[in-house]
């Protein structure tokens, strides 16, 4: 029942720092993997609830490394174009 608690806030303080705090694309980026990782605590809590085998766990985790690298690549590229990483000041984006 605990981890069931953890779980909730990590997931509602990823949400509100990612409403919160958007004045960075990093920060954004960090906190977006911060929902990642409470989504992949539940999966695993999930998993080993029901004493289910934790393969499909690594395809996600997998998959969310993926998400991540894409995610700092875009940030390198938006970094070397704009010279920053402010997001208000991607004409780009909006």
């Amino acid at each position: 029942m605990l981890s069931l608690f953890f779980s909730i806030f990590m997931c509602f303080s990823g949400l509100m720092s990612f409403v919160m705090k958007r004045k960075h694309l990093l920060v954004m980026l960090l906190s977006l993997e911060f929902i990642i990782l409470s989504l992949f605590f539940n999966l695993f809590m999930y998993l080993s609830f029901f004493c289910y085998e934790y393969f499909f766990s690594m395809i996600f985790l997998t998959m969310s490394v993926c998400e991540g690298a894409l995610g700092l690549g875009i940030l390198v590229l938006l970094i070397r174009t704009h010279g920053n990483d402010y997001f208000n000041t991607f004409n780009i984006l909006w």
